[in-house]
């Protein structure tokens, strides 16, 4: 049951780091990057962010995942559910998901404006 729970905590941090990630693209791209350069450059600016998350998750898990006494045994399962998926979709958010945005987002983005908002509901 623990390990499920560990899932769902799992579950919420690699979204997020997916969902930083693209939207810093979109936000290159809108700014006039082209699409490949705007996927390179969010890669290695949210590079660091992204490893702080897993590395200091995974820190503090190891101690919970390594412990041998009455107490650790009940949260043990949470912490190796964690540690081993934090890793496994870092990887996979740093290769994967810039390989999938470019394969999938081959339109153009455009900015919206106010004004744009305000005209069409008119």
């Amino acid at each position: 049951m623990l390990s499920m729970l560990g899932l769902i905590m799992l579950v919420g941090i690699i979204v997020n780091n997916g969902i930083v990630l693209v939207d810093y693209i979109n936000q290159l791209r809108i700014g006039g990057m082209s699409r490949l350069d705007a996927i390179a450059d969010a890669a290695v600016t949210r590079l660091r962010p992204i490893l702080m998350t897993t590395v200091t998750t995974v820190l503090g898990l190891v101690v919970m995942a390594l412990g041998q006494n009455e107490a650790t045994s009940l949260v043990q399962p949470l912490a190796v559910t964690c540690i081993g998926g934090l890793i496994y979709a870092t990887v996979m958010t740093l290769f994967v998901v810039p390989v999938m945005y470019d394969l999938l987002s081959k339109q153009e983005l455009y900015k919206v404006e106010e004004a744009d908002l305000v005209e069409s509901t008119l």
